[in-house]
């Protein structure tokens, strides 16, 4: 017997001991660590988090130096320097759809977080729905038992019945932690796209003050998806 083969004995072993909620929630943890995988490659390859480009761009652009950081965000690999770079060469009248398009990046580095919301939520539930469900049946057993009550077989199917609702929590505790640390990567992600918006279009002159007083002082904000 292979490798494959073992794990998977083993894993009809527990299914058949925890009943169909673990192998519901052996799929959810699946889906989990597949959908938590696919976000780490998504972020590496959208850059997410590498903002010293687009900080050195800022800087060059409150500097005066739009051509430098036109050139700066050419070898940017940030997913938002190619907006940047439009909105340093844009006109006023482009703004709300440049914002537009940021936008449609970020909502890219949050696809798959209502996904890890919902195992993360539902998996305790399920694990306490099969909790629920093995104590009805070790209570029905112990009534067709009668006077002759095995105390050893109650706490077996006690337990077992037990071993759903933490099965539902090993489930729901890593990909909450996971997903806690991708929303924050995409929160800031949001507060560079806004900042380096503002700082487009309302760049800073050598003593600290916007160079064009026009319309609104600060960027539409970008609402959360």
């Amino acid at each position: 017997m292979n490798l494959l083969d073992t794990i998977l004995a083993r894993l009809q072993d527990i299914i058949d001991l925890g009943g169909p909620v673990i192998g519901l929630l052996l799929l959810l943890s699946i889906i989990a660590v597949a959908t938590v995988i696919w976000k780490l490659w998504q972020f590496q390859a959208l850059g997410v988090g590498r903002h010293g480009g687009i900080a050195r761009a800022r800087a060059a652009i409150d500097a005066g130096r739009p051509a430098e950081a036109a050139q700066i965000l050419a070898g940017c690999r940030s997913h938002l320097a190619p907006v940047l770079a439009m909105a340093i060469e844009g006109a006023a009248d482009t703004r709300a759809r440049l914002v537009a398009m940021a936008e449609d990046r970020l909502g890219r580095v949050e696809r798959g977080f209502r996904l890890l919301d919902s195992i993360a939520q539902v998996a305790p539930l399920l694990g306490l729905f099969g909790t629920v469900l093995g104590m009805i049946d070790a209570f029905r057993a112990l009534q067709q038992a009668g006077d002759a009550v095995d105390p050893s077989v109650l706490a077996g199917g006690i337990w077992v019945a037990l071993l759903t609702t933490a099965a539902g929590l090993a489930v729901a505790m890593p990909t909450t932690l996971a997903l806690t640390w991708f929303e924050s990567r995409a929160a800031r992600e949001r507060a560079c796209a806004d900042l380096a918006l503002e700082t487009a279009f309302h760049p800073m002159s050598s003593h600290g003050r916007p160079e064009v007083a026009a319309q609104p002082a600060r960027v539409e904000a970008i609402h959360a998806g």
